[in-house]
């Protein structure tokens, strides 16, 4: 039996030329045994008909709010609350801005309002819309608030351009749904995973601090993947705004003699360790008990270097480990990168430019590079910090599988 069988797939289909796509999508996924509840726009209807994706379904298609179909239920509800995944694809602007938006004034809309089911888009555009700011923040919101996009492709447009803006093909969709239901089984399955995120306090008195502009974020979509992917996953994290994913330990920290403790405490459990947070190198030689007065017009402090984590880590690991570092780079990424991963003794270095658009801190979005002992193994892309934190931990798995079978 499929990891598709028996689960029901929201299927929005929205006005464009690559609404055709979305039938072949379809076909795939009922004849993978999912139950596929089509809502298509009054846009899609035109390039599209609704008999189409009602023959390949074997369901009604739903394209009007008040064309309620079963006197029992309200449709747009009764769609919400069945859904295990709502798919956008192909998803236009309009219908991306609506969802950033929060506005309702259609079936699919409304639907999208309702439900509490993952929701992903599939966008597909005319490459100069999908690069409008507009466009691109509505994505970021979305983006925030759990959305997954599944990004579209490069190549010639209906329109006649050549650019980014195609939708993804049918297979990369499925493939892509696939793996949301099957979890990845086994490629983390009794493995425990420790995952350090977000930056670090060191406080200067009872009111100030120095610290960093982490968020947190790419630490938490890994513990997030980790646990997907079937791993038991301990977080130990600087203070964030992020919601806990749910599955993960939490272990809260503030300062990086705080992460240390915590870290090597649990460096013995863990199998995979993946360093993530942004430590404060140095920290203030003394803490003030009492809140520090301005006095003088210039102030002179005084710091000390805080413990190199990633490097204890590297030295203490054992054969069975497997260690993961980061490298924010501001100028020679590849350069800084290799150096780190060989002084620190890891089996990995995810490397990038903090100071290119989309890859910096506290965004949603990521542009990174991996790095072996043997140099670059795979740049991706700008992409949502959950697809980074996807295939760093295929990659890591692939390699821990592959020393298991070594030794």
């Amino acid at each position: 039996m499929g990891v598709l069988q028996g689960k029901t797939i929201v299927l929005g289909v929205c006005g464009g030329i690559a609404a055709y796509k979305a039938a072949a999508l379809t076909s795939k996924l009922t004849q993978a045994g999912a139950v596929v509840r089509v809502i298509m726009t009054r846009s899609a209807v035109q390039f599209v008909a609704p008999l189409t994706f009602q023959t390949l379904s074997r369901h009604h298609v739903f394209v009007d709010t008040f064309d309620e179909k079963d006197p029992a239920v309200v449709s747009h509800i009764n769609l919400a609350d069945s859904a295990d995944l709502v798919l956008i694809a192909p998803a236009t602007a309009n219908t991306i801005g609506k969802l950033a938006l929060g506005l309702g004034d259609d079936m699919l809309s409304t639907t999208l309002l309702a439900t509490m089911a993952p929701i992903w888009v599939a966008p597909a555009m005319n490459v100069h819309m999908y690069a409008n700011p507009a466009v691109q923040t509505n994505m970021e919101t979305l983006l925030r608030r759990g959305v997954r996009f599944i990004e579209p492709g490069e190549g010639q447009l209906a329109c006649g351009y050549v650019g980014k803006g195609r939708l993804a093909e049918p297979e990369e969709i499925f493939a892509a749904v696939e793996r949301h239901f099957q979890g990845e089984p086994g490629r983390l399955a009794g493995k425990h995973v420790l995952v350090t995120a977000g930056g670090t306090v060191e406080r200067l008195d009872p009111v100030r601090y120095l610290t960093n502009d982490s968020s947190g974020k790419m630490g938490y979509a890994i513990a997030e993947e980790a646990v997907r992917m079937g791993a038991k996953v301990t977080l130990v994290s600087g203070p964030s705004a992020l919601t806990v994913p749910e599955g993960v330990q939490l272990v809260p920290v503030q300062s990086a003699l705080d992460m240390r403790e915590a870290v090597l405490s649990r460096l013995g459990e863990s199998q995979l360790i993946i360093k993530a947070a942004a430590v404060a190198d140095y920290r203030p030689a003394v803490v003030a008990e009492q809140k520090i007065k301005k006095k003088a017009d210039s102030l002179t402090l005084e710091l000390i270097k805080n413990p190199d984590i990633l490097q204890e880590i590297g030295t203490l690991k054992t054969k069975k480990q497997f260690v993961i570092g980061f490298a924010a780079e501001t100028e020679a990424l590849d350069e800084h990168a290799m150096d780190k991963l060989k002084r620190k003794n890891c089996d990995l270095i995810v490397g990038n430019d903090v100071s290119q658009v989309g890859a910096g801190f506290g965004g949603d979005t990521n542009v990174v590079r991996f790095y072996d002992q043997n140099g670059l193994v795979q740049a991706l892309p700008i992409q949502s910090k959950w697809d980074v934190a996807r295939k760093l931990l295929e990659l890591a798995a692939e390699r821990m599988a592959a020393a298991a079978g070594e030794s």
